[in-house]
């Protein structure tokens, strides 16, 4: 099954006529699995164009991590992975996660120090996400988990990933915090024009972001019951 990310500016069209793109899925313009397996999982098809948020939900166990790990190139995996039309396979695994970055639900941190985890200038999205510049003085051990959660995403973001990978990033954060972190990212998105796979099982969250929903599902991906829409301009 090939799945595409809906946009209400395209044509609609049938879901058979999805099939024909199956050769092309592995596009120029965004992030794409193609008959992508690993773990002994089935082929999965996913394509998430520049400047599109593509929502993911299951229930607990059903692999959401697991895809968004494989997609980060952190575990070994068989079929097509590509990024702007470069395979994964092309270039090395520091290379790809510069371009692909992956905000895990339980970021690590392996400094004493918040300070010692950020180059460059972070201070706005540190404003933004409710912080003062004194945090990068903090000890990461007086960190709650929703404030990990926000300096995780901080750190992503100095990176300048081209795809961001984000496993339930708002989960340990109350609702403004939540609206804090999500206009981040957007923000982020308007200006780089990235692609954009974010985990929720928050269905409110997906239908504010998300220009396509997605179901993992017994190892299977499919798309929440709305209409599929063909992405002209990103396959041709």
């Amino acid at each position: 099954m090939i799945l595409l990310p809906t946009r209400p500016s395209y044509v609609r069209v049938a879901c058979s006529l999805i099939s024909r793109f199956d050769r092309r899925l592995c596009v120029k313009d965004g992030l794409a699995a193609r008959n992508f397996g690993f773990l002994g999982w089935g082929l999965l098809n996913l394509a998430i164009p520049r400047g599109q948020f593509v929502g993911l939900s299951g229930v607990s166990g059903s692999g959401k991590s697991l895809l968004l790990r494989a997609l980060a190139d952190l575990v070994e995996s068989s079929g097509e992975l590509c990024f702007d039309g470069m395979a994964c396979h092309a270039m090395s695994a520091p290379q790809w996660r510069r371009l692909v970055g992956l905000l895990p639900a339980s970021p690590v941190w392996w400094e004493d120090s918040v300070g010692s985890h950020f180059h460059g200038d972070v201070v706005g999205w540190l404003d933004a996400l409710g912080f003062g510049v004194e945090v990068l003085g903090w000890d990461v051990a007086r960190l709650s988990s929703g404030e990990k959660q926000r300096l995780a995403l901080v750190r992503l973001l100095a990176r300048r990933p081209q795809a961001l990978l984000l496993d339930e990033p708002t989960a340990s954060l109350d609702s403004e915090a939540s609206r804090r972190m999500e206009g981040v990212v957007r923000d982020y998105v308007e200006r780089e024009n990235s692609a954009v796979l974010w985990v929720s099982h928050d269905p409110e969250q997906l239908e504010r972001l998300c220009s396509c929903r997605l179901v993992l599902s017994n190892r299977t991906l499919r798309e929440e019951a709305r209409a599929l829409w063909a992405l002209w301009a990103f396959l041709t």
